[in-house]
């Protein structure tokens, strides 16, 4: 390996993706062992890497010398060889000062509270402290390196305005968890978490719910491995580049996901569009067959809609882990919020607008196998499917007029 990233466990990464745009190079994922750690490090054989989850700190031993800022935080994530030497350097530093000041995360005069005790944690309280944090708190389970234990964290600084999750919590492939409940806190101004994928975390999307600037770590990590590249290659990114990788990056990893009325085309659009973009292609419909053996329409008549409902969400949850596919959902999806919040996980929703007078009433659709039927769950749904959509696509029946809009709406920075 010449270059890559090091981690004990890697299928999350996304670094490989935004290596391999930034720079004409190979840039491999190798997971390690805590004992493979030791020989991979002695012999170093590798130009340069970079260093995740757990190992920031249990390669500093292994380096030559460190650059001041890695010193002072106690956590390195780039290595690079040099003529047989080890040279440590922490780009995370970069990344999320990028990352907070992109989204306009002020941390000056603020009460920060840091979730986690790693490297990455060290890393966020000395930006924390460089962006003139008036207070800066660290939560851990055990309360240990001067830290708050979480009970402590609702108990006595509910004041808290800003934080920042650097524990894996609400990581792939757990992504249906956060490690706080940010109700408890009432002056809340941002929230940032270091996780990237999904792209929005349970706890970036409860921020957004409440009206909290938050951004999950997607912009940390192309920003990292901006720097990553230039003390790589010894040279200077070009302007513009961090946030050209990043729109790149993030349109190719966020899910295309169709809404809409029975009928309304999503899964003849949805192939179409999985088809142009390259993409595989999802209908959560055909998923429920597959794992019940059984027609939607049988499955309603044997075990009645709640039943139905549960099964669909279930299949929704493990395809909303998913990055870089095409999903379409099945015409009642909408109708849960958690199978909303799911998709938007790592997905934009797209909302096919087709004409009620368009739509063909088939015997195959329990709910939607009249023209009544239609009419009523039109009427009942129409305000849902709006309120859930991200974009709203005009279905005309022209495929690739459908397809045409989506592209560019997905796909515009």
């Amino acid at each position: 390996m010449e270059y890559g990233c090091i981690g004990k466990k890697l299928p999350h990464s996304f670094s490989k993706t935004i290596h391999e745009k930034i720079g004409s190079y190979s840039y491999e994922l190798k997971e390690l062992s805590e004992q493979e750690l030791v020989p991979f490090m002695e012999k170093h054989e590798f130009k340069a890497i970079n260093v995740t989850i757990p190992y920031k700190q249990a390669v500093i031993p292994f380096l030559y010398e460190i650059s001041p800022t890695a010193k002072a935080i106690g956590a390195v994530n780039t290595v690079v060889n040099r003529a047989g030497r080890l040279y440590g350097y922490n780009t995370d530093f970069y990344g999320l000062t990028s990352l907070l000041n992109k989204n306009n995360i002020a941390l000056k005069n603020k009460k920060v509270a840091i979730l986690g005790s790693g490297g990455t944690s060290k890393t966020a309280a000395a930006v924390a402290k460089s962006l003139g944090a008036a207070e800066i708190l660290r939560v851990s389970r055990s309360a240990k390196e001067n830290s708050v234990t979480y009970s402590e964290l609702y108990e006595k600084h509910g004041d808290t305005d800003v934080i920042i999750n650097t524990t894996p919590v609400g990581m792939y492939p757990d992504i249906f968890a956060s490690p706080v409940k940010l109700s408890r806190f009432k002056k809340l101004s941002g929230v940032a978490d270091a996780v990237y994928n999904p792209l929005s975390t349970e706890l970036v999307l409860e921020a957004e719910r409440m009206g909290i600037p938050s951004w999950g770590g997607l912009y940390m990590l192309t920003a990292q491995a901006i720097k990553a590249y230039e003390i790589f290659m010894d040279t200077k990114a070009r302007d513009g580049l961090l946030d050209d990788i990043f729109a790149s990056v993030l349109s190719s990893k966020k899910n295309i996901v169709l809404t809409g009325m029975p009928g309304s085309g999503k899964t003849t659009v949805g192939k179409a569009a999985a088809e142009k973009t390259g993409r595989d292609f999802i209908d959560t419909d055909e998923e429920i067959k597959k794992e019940t053996g059984m027609e939607i329409s049988d499955y309603f008549e044997r075990f009645g809609e709640a039943a139905f409902r549960d099964k669909e969400t279930q299949v929704i949850k493990k395809i909303s882990a998913l990055s870089g596919v095409v999903i379409a959902t099945g015409g009642g999806a909408v109708l849960r919020e958690e199978n909303m919040l799911a998709l938007k996980m790592n997905g934009t929703i797209y909302y096919m607008d087709r004409p009620l007078e368009q739509l063909i009433p088939t015997s195959d659709r329990p709910l939607a196998s009249t023209k009544e039927a239609i009419v009523k769950r039109y009427n009942e749904r129409i305000g849902i499917y709006l309120a859930a959509a991200d974009k709203k696509i005009k279905v005309n029946g022209i495929c690739s007029y459908a397809v045409e809009q989506i592209e560019k709406e997905h796909f515009s920075k």
